[in-house]
């Protein structure tokens, strides 16, 4: 191969490169599925009650100069935010009991949905989705993709739909799916552990005897309290007061994404343009500088072992414009960290915008200090007091009397 033609291989390569950016395939995902519904009516007291955990926000190895696009504060303001949407597909489909969003995993109730944030922003949402009845039994563990288009930001849209809704709704119908697999029995089952894990965890010694757990460690119930008992009497009542303040916070996430949804839904149509701006710059940018690259090469084979003056001419001419789209790539390259500064500036003004408030009961306020999360521990510290002293003003039946006697 003679020095031309390798000039022109050269020239011809650095044309690819630079014609290849102008060609992009633009994949728009625009369908939600519909939540399903019940394929069979289940009776009131069979409905299984749904708590949907706050959601991991993913950031526990957070690392501030590995992870350029993730912002600590967006993630624990979605870490609240999602439940939510997940909990009214659910609600949607009408075949579950409350559905609630709870402060923790440690709320027990019959299904308990545990969410985590692998990826956010404008442009994809990855989540790593559990479910596990009280019983102990994996329903689900699975992880959910979701593709967002320019479209989903459009103004039409989004008052319709969440970017990602998709997402909440196949989630929704993944678990209906499972529930529907249930027997009566097992429905029955899990309602009755769910009780009886609560009484426990007020009064071990009390409801010691009334579950165990097989080889697989599931919780199986061995024997019922008796008709009518005092001390179930006055779990149950616990049982609807911490119902009634969990209803409570619901108030608290759903106003919580009212205010959220504005600012959030701005950021990530913001994010969205800046995700598409920073892969088209990076793209330039490495197309600018291997063409740089390639043209300097080219020149120096030009400058240096050309055989006329026309041709040694050409070659400093292609090493001067080689040299400038070396500096135009790495010009780009700082003009692509502007924008990653301008997406940290947005998630830091969106958590200011989006702080927990004091939580305000329909009798009274009750003054928790701390987030929700702070409040909600600080509750149950409250009913298990309720719990202690309404049991100690208990009478005792005759035979427990009696068979407490020394």
């Amino acid at each position: 191969m003679n020095r031309v033609t390798c000039l022109r291989l050269v020239a011809l390569l650095s044309l690819a490169l630079v014609l290849g950016g102008c060609v992009s395939r633009s994949i728009k995902s625009t369908s939600v599925p519909s939540v399903n519904g019940a394929s069979t009516e289940v009776g009131e007291t069979l409905l299984l009650d749904v708590g949907i955990a706050v959601f991991d926000p993913g950031i526990d190895d957070y690392d501030e100069e590995d992870d350029e696009r993730i912002y600590p504060e967006v993630r624990k303001a979605e870490a609240r935010y999602m439940p939510n949407l997940l909990s009214e597909a659910m609600q949607d489909s009408g075949a579950w009991g409350a559905v609630r969003v709870v402060p923790d995993d440690q709320q027990i109730t019959d299904l308990m949905v545990r969410g985590k944030i692998l990826h956010s922003d404008g442009e994809e949402l990855q989540l790593q989705v559990t479910a596990t009845d009280s019983r102990g039994y994996l329903w689900l563990d699975k992880q959910y993709t979701g593709n967002a288009s320019s479209y989903a930001y459009k103004m039409t849209t989004r008052t319709t739909f969440d970017p990602f809704q998709a997402v909440y709704n196949t989630i929704a119908n993944d678990l209906l799916q499972k529930q529907e697999a249930l027997r009566q029995e097992d429905r029955e089952n899990i309602r009755t552990v769910t009780e009886l894990l609560f009484a426990r965890s007020f009064s071990a010694d009390s409801f010691d005897g009334y579950l165990g757990q097989n080889r697989k460690e599931h919780y199986i119930v061995l024997r019922l309290p008796a008709e009518g008992d005092p001390m179930l009497e006055r779990v149950r009542t616990i049982r609807e007061r911490d119902q009634m303040f969990i209803d409570t916070l619901q108030e608290y996430y759903v106003t919580f994404d009212q205010q959220m949804d504005g600012p959030y839904q701005e950021w990530r149509k913001l994010s969205y343009e800046e995700a598409m701006a920073l892969k088209e710059l990076k793209a330039e940018s490495t197309r600018r500088l291997i063409t740089g690259g390639l043209a300097i090469l080219a020149g120096i084979a030009g400058a240096s072992q050309g055989d006329s003056a026309m041709t040694r001419t050409a070659g400093n001419v292609a090493i001067i414009g080689g040299g400038y789209l070396l500096k135009s790539g790495l010009e780009k390259r700082n003009e692509a960290q502007i924008h990653v500064q301008a997406l940290e500036e947005l998630g830091m003004s969106l958590e200011a915008e989006i702080t927990p408030q004091v939580i305000e009961l329909d009798d009274r306020t009750v003054m928790l200090s701390g987030n929700v999360e702070d409040q909600y521990a600080q509750w149950r510290e409250v009913l298990a007091e309720i719990y202690r002293t309404e049991v100690g003003s208990l009478e005792l039946p005759e035979d427990a009397a009696a068979s407490d006697a020394p």
